[in-house]
């Protein structure tokens, strides 16, 4: 095992104590206190849950709950944690099975039983984080026992299968494993574990149908070119390659994710620090704005974090830091109700944000991100001897150096410019050197210290001296507010930012990103580019990124998000009045678990609204008559693309558009959606 550049701090280390400090502590108070754990682990304890990746939530709550528990020692979280540890572990099947499938449809590509590899991935990495601080032995035995099964399972001797015949997305979503299988086999020190891990990397990725991950970005180096370019699964097989490099010292599999990162830096990242559209990676450049492109999954935001939090720890390089504190600041942080209560499912750059409660990925995985963060702000490099500082917010620190416990407090006026100040508590006088890391968006000074462009990063460097307890360094930050010009998708437009803060023009003022719509407001970061002359919404943002006004009835939208609501719609508005006297709606996809409309019950079959004045209110114009006969679960064949038509016996005049209907659930009846290609005025 390699050791890290940059050491981390453990949760129980540091404390944030500035703008990001309070996001950190209302995502404990408010989200991760409140959760109810029933739904989360009902589909252990009754087989198949609810839906298909019902098993992956408890492993994210136990993973963000644990860190944050350590952070900051909440009694009543340590005891909910403990609780839900004892209930999950008591689901284990003799065997080491711990998902929410039945037996018949387990590690598979069923139909609504497709992620059982995947959730196991969360259970380890949750009870992994969970005995990394108490060591308790039942939580490791049922690690063990995951990992033999899994061991079992798949491979290359008689009587196993593929691991990617276990997963989505071309196998990225079952071969993301990895990391918590290298954290196992760290744990126990099993060499067989590490060779299921290789088994994964050499094998399976290369199998004729495998994803090919490290091989396509060692060789291309491009993320739209990896696999089916699936983001979040992406991302999660190169935190694993990065886990894998520091428990084997082997370089090369290191090279895929810094390719990567390479990649996504210059052509797929958005300026709020965040990437992917329609949870993939697209063309490069390619980074549309509006809520219809599904833009910015949290999941994506945060295992962005990871990546680069493992790549910092790893190289030491800043220009991970700066990766860090944009998305932290900007993309994780809108993703955030201020009050940390609900999250986005998607962050889009303009419109409105869609925060909310319910159980969905992103809802359980941006508390991760959060409880993360303190560990991303102060390291330790022992080799040279250095305390690391790479954040200019306010923080209070434990760190060891030397052999001596030191107490670090910087004190800053941070989101404003100023002076910021350490003050240095060594338990006795020890001799260490710091490396404070100065942004590339402010300008720094300090007497005492020398500007160094050490580690592909600025850095006010102060030389080894002895420290006594009570002794302070001050250091100046300064900060302006800056204009970014647009190019490719935003040219013609201009953004602007303030410190590592991008802005946002809401109600003719502008306002952190981060806090803006957190109210329902409408908001936009680029402004001054070309009106549309059409704006399309719809009742849920949902997860397909196509559009319903496009000409082609095959780049649908959903309104999937977990959520069960009484009726659906999608809409157009006009910058110009529309005369038709033809309107038509076009189905979009049929699922197993729904995306179509339920008319076998009232209010009936779908029907079309008008707005005769901008903002105006709706008024129904007539149902769509050829509608089939579907119910709640049966979509009678409905055809992808399959158009109904109201026509009208008289033309009429308007300038809103939209169809509204009652969404179907398929075979998951907790949940339902409808879906949409396209609405079209003749």
């Amino acid at each position: 095992m390699i050791k890290d550049v940059f050491e981390p701090l453990e949760p129980s280390q540091v404390k944030l104590t500035g703008w990001l400090g309070k996001r950190v502590a209302v995502n404990e108070a408010t989200r991760l206190l409140t959760v109810d754990l029933v739904p989360l682990l009902a589909g252990f304890k009754q087989r198949p849950g609810s839906h298909p990746w019902i098993g992956e939530h408890i492993g994210k709550w136990l993973h963000a709950s644990t860190l944050a528990w350590q952070n900051t020692g909440d009694t009543k979280l340590k005891a909910k944690i403990a609780g839900a540890v004892r209930e999950l572990i008591a689901c284990q099947e003799p065997d080491g099975y711990l998902g929410t499938y039945v037996k018949e449809k387990r590690f598979g590509l069923f139909p609504g039983a497709d992620w059982d590899v995947w959730s196991h991935k969360y259970c380890l990495l949750g009870l992994l984080t969970y005995w990394h601080y108490t060591k308790d032995a039942a939580a490791l035995a049922c690690c063990q026992r995951m990992g033999d099964l899994l061991c079992a399972t798949f491979g290359t001797q008689p009587g196993q299968r593929s691991i990617n015949s276990a997963g989505t997305h071309m196998g990225m979503a079952a071969t993301s494993i990895l990391e918590p299988m290298v954290l196992l086999a760290r744990a126990t020190k099993r060499a067989k574990y590490l060779d299921f891990c290789r088994y994964i990397v050499d094998v399976a990725w290369e199998e004729p149908r495998g994803p090919k991950v490290l091989s396509t970005l060692t060789n291309l180096g491009k993320v739209n070119k990896t696999a089916n370019g699936k983001a979040y699964e992406m991302l999660s097989n190169l935190v694993g390659l990065c886990e894998l490099y520091r428990e084997t010292g082997e370089k090369r599999y290191l090279v895929g994710p810094e390719r990567a990162w390479e990649d996504i830096v210059a052509n797929q990242l958005y300026v709020t620090g965040s990437m992917s559209y329609g949870e993939h990676f697209h063309d490069d450049h390619s980074l549309p704005n509006t809520p219809k492109s599904s833009i910015g999954e949290t999941c994506v935001t945060v295992t962005w974090l990871q990546l680069n939090w493992q790549l910092l720890r790893l190289l030491g390089h800043g220009k991970y830091a700066e990766q860090i504190e944009r998305s932290q600041y900007n993309h994780l942080a809108a993703a955030q109700r201020p009050d940390g209560a609900q999250w986005c499912y998607y962050t889009a750059l303009e419109g409105t944000k869609p925060y909310g409660p319910g159980i969905n990925c992103c809802v359980s995985s941006g508390p991760r991100g959060m409880a993360l963060a303190p560990q991303s702000v102060c390291f330790t490099c022992q080799d040279t001897k250095e305390l690391i500082i790479t954040t200019v917010d306010s923080f209070e620190a434990t760190v060891m150096l030397n052999g001596v416990r030191v107490r670090v407090v910087q004190q800053s006026p941070f989101p404003k410019p100023g002076k910021i100040g350490l003050t240095l508590e060594p338990e006795r006088p020890v001799a260490f050197a710091m490396a404070i890391r100065v942004p590339s968006w402010g300008n720094s000074k300090a007497t005492g210290a020398r500007l160094l462009q050490g580690r592909q990063f600025a850095a006010l460097a102060v030389r080894s001296r002895t420290w006594k307890s009570g002794d302070t360094f001050d250091w100046t930050l300064d900060f302006q507010p800056r204009t970014i010009i647009g190019t490719f998708t935003n040219t013609g437009c201009t953004a602007k930012t303030l410190g590592p803060f991008v802005l946002a023009a809401q109600n003719g003022q502008e306002v952190l990103f981060a806090e803006a719509g957190a109210k329902g407001e409408k908001y936009q970061v680029w402004t001054g580019g070309p009106i549309s002359e059409t704006e399309e919404d719809r009742s849920r943002l949902g997860n397909a990124d196509g559009s319903i006004c496009d000409g082609d009835p095959k780049s649908i939208v959903v309104t999937f998000d977990g959520s069960k609501p009484k009726l659906d719609w999608f809409s157009l508005s006009f910058a110009k009045p529309k005369t038709a006297t033809k309107l038509t709606f076009c189905h979009g996809r049929s699922y197993h678990d729904g995306g179509w409309f339920d008319v076998s019950e009232l209010p009936g079959k779908p029907w079309l609204e008008i707005q005769r004045t901008k903002d105006g209110p709706w008024e129904k114009i007539g149902e769509l008559a050829s509608y089939p006969a579907t119910t709640s679960t049966n979509s009678q064949g409905l055809r992808e693309g399959q158009a109904f038509v109201l026509s009208l016996a008289a033309p009429i005049t308007f300038m809103g558009l939209r169809v509204v209907g009652k969404p179907a659930s398929g075979d998951s009846p907790q949940q339902a959606f409808s879906s949409c290609g396209e609405l079209s005025v003749e």
